[in-house]
C-alpha cells in the first residue's frame, strides 16, 4: 500500500473540503437587517462627560440619512506624497480617507499602485478616524482647516507634518497633526488641546478603523481573511470576523495594545499612546460597513492648560521587519495559522537565504533542499518501506489471484509474508506524518508572506504570489472559479508525481489503483490556482523525492536479487 500517496490524498482531500466550506460561508447570502426606528449616530463612541454635540458647516453632506445607512461626511481633500504614500486626508473630522502604497503594485495590474484604504466604496470602503468627544470637542464630523491643500516630503528630509486647526469659538483649539516619516509605515497622530476658556474641560479621544465586508476578500478558491484584529499582553493575538463584531461585539479594557484591520499581504493598526488606558470596542454601522475602535478617558484639561495626546498609526505591508519595529505584537499579523511555531523560523531562514542570493524564487528551492537534508534519513526509512513492498507487489499479486474472494485467508498470508521477510507494511507511515507539519508550515509561509508579492523569479515567472500563467488562460474552465490559468510549473508537477507512481509499490485494490491514477491530475489541476512559490517547493520537493526514492528501490532491488538462490552475494 502507498502510505505517503495515501496520507497526501487525505491532506490534500481536507484542504478542498475546508476551502470548499471557506467559500461557501463567504458566499452565504446576507441575513436581512431590521428596519430601526430611530436615526442614532453610532459611528461616534459615546462620552463620559456628557457634551457631544457635532461640530460641522452647513455645507456638509449629512452622514446618516432616512434608510439609516452609514455615509461619510465630504468637505475638502488635502493631499499627502512621500518615498512611501500618496495620501489624501478630509477636512472633515481629519480622516484619513485615501492611501496608495507608492512601492507596491496592484494585485491585477502591475503599472498602477496599491490602494490599501479607499473611501469611494468602489469597491471598498476602508478609512482610518480620530477624534475628541466631551466638552464640545471636534469628533470625526468636525471640520478642521489646514493652510494648505497638498503637502510633499522634501528630498533630504525626514519628517513631513501636515497641520489641521479646529476652533470652538470660546477659547478651545485644538490641533491635529499628521507626521509621516521617511521609510517608515507608521504615521505618527498627535492632538495638542489648548483651554483657553474660563472652564475645565475633560475630553477623551478615539481611535477607529471602518471596513466594508466585501473587498480584499481574496480568490474565490483561495479565500483569504480580512477582518478586525487586536492584542494586549493578556489576550495575545485575536482576529474578528466581521460577522463575530455583531454577533459578540468586542469589549475590553487595557493600558496597552492596538486595534486593527487586517487583509492579506497588509494591516492597517492604530496604536495608543504607551500606559494610557484605552477601551477596545467593535461595531457594526449598516448591513455593509463595521468599526473597530480604542477610546481613551483623558486627564482633565485646567483654563489656560494645553494638552498633547500622541499615538501611532501603522499602514502597509505585513513586512516582519517594520511590524516588530512599529509595536510589540504587531508580528502576528502575518497569519501562519497554528503551526505558526514551525513557520516563523522557516521564514527566518528563507529571508536570510534571500539576503545572500537576492532571488526569493532561489531561495525557496535552497531552502526546499535544506529541509529535504534535516528529514533525509526520515525520508529514506519511509521509501526503504515502499520499496520492499514495491519487490513483494508479484507475490503479493499470485497470492491474490491464488486465494480468490477469500479476504481472510489473503490477509493471513500476506502477514505471514511481512514476518518472514521481516517488513513493516506501515513503516513508512511514520516519517512522512512527522515531516507533515513541516510541509503545512511551508505552505502557509509562502502563502501569507508579503516579501513574496511581485517577486520575480525568472523568466515567465515575475510574480511569486500569482499562479503560473505562462500558457494563458481558459475561460469559465471550472463553474465557481472561472478562468483557468495554465503555467508550465503545474504542468511539470503533474509530471513528478506521475513518475513518483510508478516508483511506488502497485496497490493491489483495482479501486486505489485507479484512484492513484488521478491524482496527478486533480492536483495538477489545482494546483493550476496555486501561487507560483508553492508549486515551485512542490515542484523541487518531488524532484528530490524521486532521485531518492529511484536510488533506494535500485539498492533494496539489489538486496533482493542477492537473497535469491544462484545470485553471486
Amino acid at each position: 500500500m502507498d502510505t505517503r500517496r495515501l496520507i497526501l490524498f487525505v491532506i490534500f482531500s481536507m484542504s478542498i473540503l475546508m476551502l470548499w466550506d471557506a467559500w461557501q460561508r463567504q458566499h452565504a447570502p446576507a441575513e436581512v437587517a431590521q428596519p430601526t426606528s430611530t436615526v442614532a449616530d453610532s459611528s461616534v463612541p459615546a462620552s463620559n462627560a456628557g457634551n457631544t454635540s457635532v461640530n460641522t458647516v452647513d455645507t456638509a453632506k449629512t452622514e446618516f440619512s432616512t434608510d439609516t445607512r452609514y455615509k461619510l461626511l465630504s468637505g475638502q481633500r488635502i493631499t499627502i506624497t512621500t518615498d512611501l504614500y500618496k495620501a489624501d486626508i478630509e477636512t472633515v473630522g481629519g480622516d484619513l480617507r485615501r492611501l496608495e502604497l507608492l512601492k507596491h503594485r496592484s494585485a491585477d495590474n502591475d503599472k498602477t499602485n496599491f490602494v490599501l484604504m479607499d473611501d469611494a466604496a468602489k469597491p471598498m470602503t476602508y478609512v482610518a478616524q480620530t477624534g475628541l468627544i466631551g466638552a464640545d470637542l471636534p469628533t470625526h464630523k468636525a471640520v478642521f482647516t489646514s493652510v494648505a491643500n497638498s503637502y510633499t516630503l522634501p528630498e533630504g528630509q525626514d519628517n513631513l507634518d501636515v497641520r489641521l486647526s479646529w476652533t470652538n469659538g470660546n477659547g478651545v483649539t485644538v490641533d491635529k497633526i499628521y507626521t509621516f516619516h521617511r521609510n517608515h509605515y507608521v504615521i505618527d497622530v498627535n492632538y495638542v488641546i489648548k483651554n483657553g476658556s474660563a472652564t475645565p474641560i475633560t475630553p477623551a479621544v478615539y481611535y477607529q478603523i471602518i471596513h466594508d465586508i466585501h473587498s480584499n476578500q481574496g480568490s474565490k478558491l483561495m479565500p483569504t481573511f480580512t477582518g478586525g484584529a487586536y492584542y494586549t499582553e493578556s489576550t495575545k493575538f485575536k482576529k474578528l470576523k466581521f460577522s463575530n463584531m455583531e454577533k459578540e461585539p468586542l469589549d475590553l479594557k487595557s493600558t496597552e495594545g492596538w486595534v486593527g484591520l487586517l487583509q492579506h499581504y497588509f494591516v492597517s493598526a492604530w496604536i495608543p499612546k504607551p500606559g494610557m488606558e484605552r477601551e477596545f470596542s467593535t461595531k457594526k454601522l449598516n448591513d455593509d460597513i463595521y468599526l473597530i475602535r480604542a477610546k481613551s478617558n483623558l486627564s482633565t484639561i485646567a483654563p489656560g492648560a494645553s494638552l498633547t495626546v500622541p499615538a501611532h498609526l501603522f499602514a502597509g505591508p505585513q513586512s516582519q521587519k517594520d511590524l516588530i519595529d512599529a509595536a510589540p505584537g504587531l508580528e502576528y499579523t502575518v497569519d501562519y495559522g497554528w503551526l505558526t511555531v514551525i513557520a516563523s523560523p522557516l521564514f527566518w531562514v528563507l529571508s536570510k537565504i534571500h539576503s545572500l542570493v537576492g532571488n526569493w524564487g532561489v531561495a525557496i528551492i535552497l531552502l526546499t533542499v535544506l529541509i529535504k537534508a534535516a528529514f533525509f534519513k526520515l525520508s529514506a526509512t519511509s521509501y526503504r518501506s515502499m520499496a520492499q513492498m514495491r519487490e513483494l507487489a508479484p507475490r503479493l499479486q499470485a497470492m491474490k489471484e491464488k486465494f480468490g474472494d477469500d479476504k481472510q485467508k489473503m490477509q493471513q498470508a500476506m502477514m505471514e509474508l511481512y514476518k518472514k521477510e521481516k517488513i513493516n507494511p506501515m513503516g513508512g507511515c511514520l516519517p512522512i506524518l512527522v515531516q507533515v507539519p513541516v510541509f503545512i508550515s511551508l505552505y502557509w509561509m509562502i502563502l501569507a508572506s508579503v516579501e513574496l508579492r511581485h517577486a520575480p523569479f525568472f523568466g515567465w515567472i515575475q510574480d511569486l504570489s500569482t499562479p503560473d500563467t505562462l500558457f494563458g488562460m481558459i475561460p469559465h474552465s471550472i463553474p465557481l472559479i472561472g478562468g483557468m490559468p495554465i503555467g508550465l510549473l503545474p504542468l511539470l508537477m503533474g509530471a513528478t508525481m506521475i513518475i513518483q507512481s510508478y516508483l511506488n509499490p502497485p496497490p493491489t485494490d483495482p479501486i486505489q489503483a485507479k484512484v492513484m491514477k488521478i491524482m496527478p491530475i486533480a492536483f495538477s489541476i489545482f494546483f493550476f490556482f496555486f501561487p507560483a512559490g508553492l508549486v515551485l517547493y512542490w515542484l523541487v520537493n518531488n524532484v528530490l523525492s524521486i532521485w531518492q526514492q529511484w536510488y533506494i528501490n535500485k539498492m533494496i532491488h539489489a538486496e533482493t536479487l542477492a537473497k535469491k538462490p544462484g545470485v553471486k552475494r
